[in-house]
């Protein structure tokens, strides 16, 4: 049962389409204020996440690096670029931030322990609470990033549906995968990436995350391999 998702997937639209409105009649400043206070929160959050991991830093760091290089070697950057062209084109849409509103959306929607065990508590205890209480906290911040960054972010509603469904529709072979160990330092990893988008937002340091996303699949066969060597 994915019900739960799909109520989180219709908060980040319906907050979505709020945010795009509002953003037609912002002034420059409130706009501008706007990014400095979802960079501070993405570099809160980011924080937070990291320091889930149970001191496993070989690991992350390991991810890291070996799931930066996979994505430079992979080019993933230069490849969504060239998707989020398309996809602007089809939505008539030439807004320049589209693409790193749909990044950054993406990532705080569906990196961290609530997106994963949400919906594995709601397929295998029917108890839908934790992940009813993201899909609130979600169509809140959906609203922000829409405001700043436009239409991009309603697109991460099919990312959020995509990990999440399909988390729940696979919990009964998951639920022994993903251990309370290994969910701390994929969420770790996560807010690592997530503290990269808030320094990008703040303009302190531009980070290439999308060439770090396969740091979140890498850290899983390191945290196996850890474990049997070092267990």
């Amino acid at each position: 049962m994915i019900t739960g998702t799909l109520i989180n997937v219709g908060a980040i639209i319906l907050g979505s389409i709020i945010g795009i409105i509002l953003n037609k009649g912002l002034p420059k400043n409130i706009n501008s204020i706007i990014f400095q206070a979802l960079g501070l929160f993405s570099i809160f959050l980011g924080i937070s996440l990291a320091f889930e991991t149970n001191n496993n830093f070989l690991i992350i760091c390991m991810a890291l690096i070996l799931g930066g290089v996979l994505g430079e070697v992979f080019q993933l950057a230069i490849r969504t670029e060239n998707l989020s062209d398309l996809l602007k084109k089809r939505i008539n849409n030439s807004n320049p931030k589209f693409t790193e509103g749909l990044i950054t959306a993406t990532m705080i929607f569906s990196v961290g322990s609530m997106a994963i065990i949400g919906p594995l508590n709601e397929a295998l205890k029917g108890d839908a609470t934790l992940v009813l209480t993201k899909s609130m906290m979600d169509g809140v911040t959906s609203i922000a990033l829409s405001a700043a960054f436009g239409r991009g972010v309603i697109f991460s509603a099919i990312p959020v549906l995509i990990i999440q469904g399909g988390i729940g529709l696979g919990a009964n072979g998951l639920q022994s995968f993903f251990s309370d160990t290994l969910v701390a330092e994929i969420s770790a990893v996560g807010g690592i990436l997530i503290l990269g988008i808030g320094i990008s937002i703040l303009e302190i340091k531009k980070i290439n995350v999308i060439n770090l996303l396969p740091s979140m699949f890498v850290v899983i066969p390191l945290f196996y391999l850890m474990e049997y060597f070092f267990n």
